[in-house]
């Protein structure tokens, strides 16, 4: 699956995640309750400024649905010192490599 690619932009597909990294979804609430990675913490892209204290110490791989909005904020967070990769295909892609997903409520897990 094709995702946003940004040139010059430090990014990886999903199954190429660097290892220690936190898996930061950047996608609003009504996305994550539908589907995410079971270990991902969520910070949605239109709180980021507001809680800056709150991203997680240490390597990032910045995700989103597709991979344009994780790029956004891994560039925006990369400017503030931190080391911080996107993740291209963002979770379209990490769905469709069969990668595991959870649901907010134990419903069936989707991406939307």
């Amino acid at each position: 699956m094709d995702g946003v690619s940004h040139p010059g932009l430090p990014s990886v597909g999903p199954g190429d995640i660097p290892p220690g990294s936190t898996l930061l979804d950047v996608r609003e609430d009504d996305e994550w309750a539908a589907g995410h990675a079971p270990d991902a913490v969520h910070l949605p892209m239109s709180q980021i400024t507001a809680r800056l204290d709150e991203i997680p110490a240490g390597p990032l791989a910045v995700v989103c649905k597709v991979g344009g909005r994780s790029a956004q904020v891994t560039a925006f967070l990369a400017q503030r010192g931190h080391e911080a990769v996107n993740v291209t295909g963002g979770m379209l892609a990490w769905e469709a490599q069969g990668r595991p997903l959870t649901a907010e409520g134990g419903g069936p897990a989707a991406v939307i």
